[in-house]
């Protein structure tokens, strides 16, 4: 966990966002925080999807440039009223929603019920807002969805066989739209992060807690064994997930459609 870099908040990278509309889900902490705050820094107005709002969504809603919209995302309807409190066009929609439960128990012990939460709010989620943001992009020819994935969907794991089945689907997913909607001027990429420094993470209950609590193994030493297998030997920050998310959202990725952009210390190995 050493050696993560410090970044400043509200230090613009010039991408050409200022005045954009963003929908950004799963905002209230973590990685959908930092992107949020980012979009912020970047001068475009965010409207930010989480269950409950969190103080530092707080104080983005009070730059003025955000505005916070309390929803279960993992509801049939919720996405969809996500995207209609823009009240307007949708420029960009980031997919960030998500979550990561250790099955410390194996296969087995993984139940209908968890599998079906694991696939809804990783992907089905995903599915419904851009169900809901495709109409009017295609009818202004022009718009951006970026789809926060994982490394799982590429190194599957039984520990989070749930998540890495639903992270595949969202990889295969963007793709597959991608093909459709490029000829309306539509972008869909995939982001695909590696252990990032949040409480998903690192937090209480999250993933470092538990796997040391199942295996008599002392959280720091979790956390220093997920990372051993990258070539920083670190965690990601989330404002380096952010900042990849701003610029494939920009007009400077403009024709970076239906791939997957890893950012994960070279824990993939492969070409």
């Amino acid at each position: 966990m050493t050696g993560v870099p410090p970044y400043q908040y509200g230090v613009p990278m010039e991408l050409g966002l200022e005045g954009r509309s963003v929908v950004v889900t799963g905002a209230s902490k973590g990685i959908g925080l930092a992107i949020a705050k980012a979009f912020v820094a970047e001068g475009a107005t965010v409207i930010a999807g989480a269950r409950h709002s969190s103080d530092a969504l707080e104080a983005l809603v009070a730059t003025g440039r955000a505005r916070v919209v309390e929803v279960d995302l993992g509801t049939v309807d919720g996405p969809g009223r996500l995207v209609a409190a823009a009240d307007g066009p949708v420029d960009v929609l980031v997919n960030n929603v998500g979550f990561a439960t250790p099955r410390v128990g194996g296969f087995l012990d993984v139940t209908d019920e968890q599998w079906q939460q694991s696939i809804t709010l990783n992907f089905f989620a995903a599915v419904r807002a851009t169900r809901a943001v495709l109409p009017g992009m295609i009818e202004r020819g022009h718009g951006a969805i970026v789809n926060v994935s994982s490394v799982n969907a590429k190194l599957p794991d039984p520990l989070v066989i749930d998540y890495s089945a639903a992270k595949a689907g969202l990889a295969n997913f963007s793709k597959s739209l991608s093909k459709e909607v490029g000829q309306h001027g539509i972008r869909i990429v995939d982001v695909a992060p590696g252990p990032v420094h949040t409480d998903l993470w690192l937090g209480a209950g999250g993933v470092a807690q538990t796997v040391s609590a199942a295996n008599g193994v002392a959280p720091d030493d979790v956390a220093a064994g997920a990372v051993a297998g990258t070539a920083t030997r670190r965690f990601t920050n989330p404002r380096e997930v952010a900042d990849l998310v701003l610029f494939l959202a920009s007009d400077l990725a403009a024709n970076i459609t239906g791939t997957s952009v890893g950012i994960d210390g070279g824990l993939v190995q492969t070409l």
